[in-house]
Order: structure tokens, then C-alpha cells, then sequence
């Protein structure tokens, strides 16, 4: 083994560990939600900013992704963003108050925010040949981390006796994937700053992927705050709903591992996968609207395949309408920015829902649509289109192949 791939196979691992710190602050809070209630007095209302905080920086951090690639410091970026990371999590071991808690979630969130938006350009600049393979490890590795979170959180509080703990575990995480960053990511890298990537918001092409990018995760963020305590208010207890949420960011990962390959084959048309997707989300959904009690490992198995596959080929699809690593990476910052944005609202939707109609069945209901909106609008990423529609022209281009 020659050095060059010596440092492959160590950026590599810096991608797992990496993609491993970016769930579990969410995925931690629905099993432990109770728990956090009874100890900070935060409402529905307020659990429910604990996600839409650290969903709404995710989209508007990756806004300034473009910026952050053309800046060559990639390196100082994340080091600084992973660090957000750890110390944010570090802090809630010793949060009492709903405050405190909300101010963690925002400065972990903006540390994730920072790495989401970089981290898809690195892998093709670094990855140009396979990098819908290690997008798929990314984004498997991403939902893993939400694994841990749902299933060791609930775990550690009942080693430790304190919620606050079921957070805190994870800064080690954070520690390790900054130390390999360290190591793996070169000084300063240096980018062309290619055509204008202002451009980018002139492009219907790019609003449709971050409607569609933000309706598949608003699935996610809902499930990730309100299927625990769902079930805990059918008298589930807080280690069992947690295993609902690991078994789903399971399959997220194994999903979103597998589909970009399989997906390859002989055609980049990643449609027909995306609505395979799109269909398992839609039916686990059905579940947890109209019978929650008859299969719900099932029900969250498909949700979580549905998740984990739609968000990998999204991105995949997103780096590959451009092949300018930059300019496709700042695609891929935008369609994330809008779509964090647009996924940060449902759980507060769902809570609304909830609180107005004494169900969560409301809320299940409502992604339902939102998931027949996404297959609609899934029919126009057709890969004959990508050049057309994301030519960086000032002249428009056609309506017809956008």
C-alpha cells in the first residue's frame, strides 16, 4: 500500500467518524423527551424547537456554502465546526434549564450545519471517480450516528441516573472525528472559482431540489422528535420507543449505503429508485397513521429505508448535475440549505396537529401528501435535463428542460 492510498483509507475513516457526529444530538431527544419535559419545562412546543433550531442553521449555513468552498480553508472550517460540535454536546451535561438546552442545540447545530455544507465537495474533489460510493458511506455513516443516539441514549441515562448524560457520551465522537481531520485534510485547498454561483438561485432546477430535498427530510425531523413519545403515549417505555427510532436511523443507514449503488447499473436515471423510496416512506407513514399497534418495526423499517435512500440519491443526484466539483458542491450546499430550512417546519406542524386534534395520527397523515408532493416533483430529475438545466448561462434556458 503507496502512501497516496495510505491517506485514502485514513480520509475514509475521517468520513465515518465525521458523518457519525451529525444525528445523534437530534435523534437523542425523542426517547428522552419525557425525561427533558419533566426537567426543564420546555412544552411540545419548545421539544419541538430542539430540532427545528439546529434543522433551520443547517439551511442557513449551507446558504453560505459556496462562499465557504471558494475560501480554500476547508480544513480551518470544519476543525472550527467539530469543535462547535463537541463542545455544544460537552454543555449538555450540565444543562438544567429549557434555555440552556435550546442555546446547545443551536451551537451544535451550527457545527453541523458547517460540515454538511463542505463535506459533499470534498468527497468529489478527493473521490472523483467513485464519489457516489462515498456518498453513500456518508450518508450511511450520518444516519448510523442517529442509530446511536435513539439506542444509546436511553441506555447511558439508565448506567448514569441523568438525561443530561444520554447526550453528553457523544462529544468523544466529536474529539476523535476532529482529530482525524486534523491529520487527513490538507493546510489549505486550493478551488477555481469557476462561472458565477449566484447564478445558482436563477435556476428553477435548483428550487425544485430543495423543495424536494426538504419535503423527504421533514419526514425525517418529524419522525426523529414525535415517534417516541407517539408511542410512549400508547404506553411504550422510553428504552422500547428508542429501539423504534435505532431500528429506523438502521435501516436509514443501510439504505442510504446500498441505493447509490444499486442505482449505478446501467443508467443514471435515479428515478425509479427515488420512488421506490418514496413508496416505502409513504407506507410506513400509512402505518403509523391507521394501524400504529399492528407492525411497527415494520412501519419504521420502511420509513427509515425510504429516509435514508432518498437522502443519499438526492445528494448523489445533486453533485451530479454539475461536474465541476466546486460548482457542484455548491449546488449540493444550496439544495441542502433550502431543504434544512423547509424540514426544520414540520415539527413544529406536527405539534400544532397534535395539539389541536389530541392525536399525532394528524401529523403522520400530513407527510403522506407531503411524500406524493415529492414523487410528483421527482419526475422532472430526469439526467438528460442536468446539463440543460443548470447551465450557468446568463441567457435562461428552456422551461421545457428544466
Amino acid at each position: 500500500m503507496n502512501m497516496k492510498e495510505g491517506r485514502n483509507y485514513i480520509f475514509l475513516m475521517a468520513v465515518i467518524v465525521v458523518a457519525l457526529n451529525l444525528r445523534p444530538f437530534i435523534a437523542a431527544i425523542g426517547p428522552l423527551a419525557e425525561d427533558i419535559s419533566h426537567a426543564t419545562g420546555l412544552s411540545h412546543h419548545g421539544m419541538a424547537l430542539l430540532t427545528l433550531i439546529p434543522m433551520a442553521l443547517m439551511g442557513c449555513v449551507a446558504f453560505a456554502g459556496p462562499a465557504l468552498l471558494r475560501t480554500g480553508e476547508m480544513r480551518g472550517i470544519l476543525l472550527a465546526a467539530l469543535t462547535c460540535i463537541t463542545v455544544g454536546t460537552l454543555m449538555r451535561l450540565t444543562v438544567t434549564t429549557g434555555p440552556a438546552l435550546l442555546m446547545t442545540a443551536a451551537i451544535i447545530g451550527l457545527g453541523v450545519a458547517a460540515v454538511q455544507a463542505l463535506f459533499p465537495a470534498i468527497i468529489k474533489q478527493r473521490f472523483p471517480e467513485c464519489f457516489a460510493n462515498i456518498m453513500g458511506l456518508y450518508s450511511a455513516m450520518l444516519l448510523a450516528g442517529g442509530a446511536l443516539g435513539a439506542q444509546l441514549s436511553p441506555v447511558i441515562v439508565q448506567l448514569t441516573g441523568t438525561w443530561q448524560a444520554g447526550f453528553g457520551y457523544f462529544a468523544i465522537l466529536g474529539l476523535l472525528a476532529t482529530v482525524l481531520v486534523w491529520a487527513v485534510l490538507p493546510a489549505s485547498t486550493t478551488v477555481q472559482a469557476g462561472k458565477s454561483l449566484t447564478k445558482l438561485f436563477s435556476r428553477p432546477r435548483t428550487w425544485l431540489l430543495m423543495i424536494a430535498f426538504g419535503l423527504v427530510n421533514g419526514g425525517y425531523s418529524s419522525v426523529i422528535a414525535w415517534l417516541a413519545p407517539y408511542y410512549q403515549e400508547a404506553g411504550w417505555s422510553v428504552t422500547a420507543s428508542g429501539s423504534l427510532l435505532a431500528v429506523m436511523a438502521l435501516c436509514q443507514a443501510v439504505s442510504a449505503l446500498i441505493m447509490p449503488a444499486l442505482a449505478q447499473g446501467n443508467s443514471r436515471d435515479r428515478r425509479p429508485w427515488l420512488w421506490l423510496a418514496l413508496a416505502m416512506q409513504f407506507t410506513g407513514f400509512a402505518g403509523f397513521a391507521f394501524a400504529p399497534a399492528s407492525a411497527p418495526f415494520l412501519y419504521v423499517a420502511l420509513v427509515g429505508a425510504g429516509l435514508g435512500g432518498c437522502f443519499s440519491l438526492l445528494l448523489v443526484v445533486a453533485l451530479e448535475h454539475i461536474p465541476d466539483p466546486l460548482q457542484a458542491g455548491a449546488l449540493s450546499a444550496v439544495m441542502q440549505g433550502g431543504g434544512f430550512l423547509l424540514a426544520a417546519l414540520p415539527p413544529l406542524i406536527v405539534s400544532v396537529l397534535h395539539e389541536q386534534t389530541g392525536s399525532f395520527a394528524a401529523g403522520w397523515k400530513w407527510h403522506m401528501v407531503s411524500i406524493a408532493i415529492a414523487a410528483i416533483l421527482t419526475r422532472r430529475l430526469d439526467p438528460e435535463t442536468y446539463s440543460p438545466a443548470m447551465l450557468l448561462l446568463t441567457e435562461p434556458v428552456n422551461a421545457s428542460d428544466l
